[in-house]
């Protein structure tokens, strides 16, 4: 080849650079790889507000009276799919609406990028102060059901429950007059199970009221009210005898002696609620009661309720699922656990007169999950 098609060729192969880059780049500027467009990741926000639900009736326990609960109520969103939760706090678990907004105003949820990694989540939020445990329940709820949601799923089926599994649910009666005792008792007629607050001196009173009416079977909830452990044992052979079918948490919890000894007596089982909070305390009730009461307020929400019925399980023990006075949120997600359980107290929607959602149905007396994802709700208006 000649030198000068050598120079032409060259010259060209230029030429040829030149005119492409110029094209790519304006001005004649140094082209650079174009950056590929990556779209934002979506995030965990946290909203919540504070609400009041009002009793049908004067709700009155061993201990106190009230006709109001407050409630925190929250809602965790993330790529446009909102997951809903809730916080009651009944007076003694000493949270309050201030003490669950300060809790819940310290959470950041936008630092987690897979709502799926609820282990994770969910041990981080339960480090981050001692007890709160109705807050860390509020968010608990919603990412259960923001995750049931995101997998189109209830969480019945999550877990493999069977949701014709579900129990009757108790309709709870609590400490009053004789005339509202009947009348209470006439309005529940459709309930297969009743619980009866007892702990005061009418506690005879108040069974032989109820037994004036029906003949249902009977929990009874003692709030921690009996003192004497051999008064107790006397009560619960007369309670026996009236189709009482178990008893939960009759002497304070601190008598945990006294409470062994009961236990190891008494012709019904006997069920620690204040004294069985979360699932640290179980292995330590083994033998001090027969069972637990497990809610959701007290143990920081569905994770740790579904470990809690599996260790009790495994200790031998009986397993009730209860609720405190809360929206049909809570309720809800509680409902999708109560297949595994032995009894159920999820009644605490129907004792309200301001609910905020639809969730769960009690249908004669029995809890009845819905086909629907996540803990099953749908938001009212208002």
């Amino acid at each position: 080849m000649s030198q000068n098609r050598r120079d032409f060729l060259r010259q060209s192969s230029l030429i040829a650079g030149t005119a492409v880059a110029a094209s790519l780049t304006p001005h004649g500027a140094t082209a650079a790889p174009t950056p590929l467009r990556r779209s934002r990741k979506p995030r965990l926000t946290l909203r919540f507000r504070p609400y009041t639900i009002e009793l049908r009736h004067v709700f009155t326990i061993a201990t106190s009276s009230r006709t109001t609960t407050p409630v925190v109520l929250t809602e965790v969103e993330y790529d446009g799919v909102i997951g809903y939760g809730e916080a009651s706090m009944p007076p003694y678990l000493g949270e309050s609406h201030a003490s669950v907004t300060d809790f819940l105003s310290r959470v950041d949820l936008s630092k987690y990028e897979n709502p799926f990694e609820l282990d994770t989540i969910l041990r981080d939020l339960d480090g981050i102060t001692t007890g709160n445990t109705a807050a860390k329940a509020a968010v608990d709820i919603a990412l259960h059901d923001l995750v049931g949601r995101l997998m189109k799923q209830p969480w019945y089926n999550i877990w493999g429950f069977n949701p014709a599994k579900t129990p009757y649910t108790s309709f709870t009666i609590g400490i009053d007059t004789a005339d509202v005792v009947r009348q209470k008792t006439k309005e529940a007629a459709e309930f297969k199970v009743l619980k009866v607050k007892l702990g005061r001196d009418t506690d005879k009173m108040m069974i032989e009221t109820i037994r004036s009416v029906t003949n249902t079977p009977i929990t009874a909830d003692v709030n921690q009210g009996w003192k004497d452990r051999a008064v107790a044992l006397d009560m619960l052979h007369w309670l026996k005898e009236r189709n009482v079918v178990m008893v939960e948490q009759p002497l304070p919890k601190e008598q945990v002696d006294d409470l062994a000894w009961l236990t190891e007596r008494s012709p019904l089982p006997i069920i620690g609620d204040e004294g069985v909070q979360r699932l640290s305390d179980i292995p330590k009730a083994k033998g001090v009661y027969h069972g637990i009461n497990i809610k959701l307020m007290k143990c920081t929400g569905m994770r740790e309720a579904h470990k809690m019925i599996q260790l009790a399980r495994a200790l031998g023990m009986k397993v009730m699922l209860g609720c405190m006075t809360e929206t049909s949120c809570a309720i809800s997600a509680a409902s999708h656990l109560s297949p595994m359980v032995d009894w159920a107290d999820l009644d605490g929607a129907l004792l309200i007169s301001n609910d905020v959602y639809d969730g769960t149905q009690v249908i004669d007396g029995k809890v009845t999950l819905r086909d629907r994802p996540g803990i099953g709700v749908t938001k009212l208006k208002g």
